[in-house]
């Protein structure tokens, strides 16, 4: 059990890395927007299923705040994400050229539909 704790230990702060790396690397707004959302909350997620484990393994049974703690992240970050992004949108951020999806910057930034494909 410690070494999967340790494992999940790891994993979870490689996963963090790679999120704050994305913050750093990405190129524009909306692609920035997936580092935190994506790769922090597994890795929060991660170090969080090693602390029940470890929990359980001492003899202090399931520990109950990490759970509630894991499902508070899980239910709340895409809600931030959505939150953050439509903002973005209501600001008119453009996107970055290049970027999948770019043709639909025009049209946000005009606030047109975009055309049925």
């Amino acid at each position: 059990m410690e070494v999967l704790a340790s494992f999940l230990l790891i994993m979870g702060g490689v996963f963090i890395l790679i999120g704050a790396l994305g913050m750093v690397k990405l190129p524009d707004f909306y692609t920035r927007l997936h580092a935190p959302t994506k790769a922090t909350t597994l890795g929060i997620g991660c170090i969080l299923i090693a602390s029940m484990a470890l929990h359980a393994l001492r003899g202090d049974g399931l520990s109950i705040q990490e759970l509630v703690i894991s499902l508070f992240l899980f239910i709340t970050a895409p809600v931030s994400a959505y939150m953050v992004a439509k903002a973005a949108l209501q600001r008119r951020t453009a996107f970055l050229e290049g970027t999948r999806n770019a043709d639909m910057s025009e049209d946000i930034l005009e606030r047109r539909a975009p055309d049925s494909r």
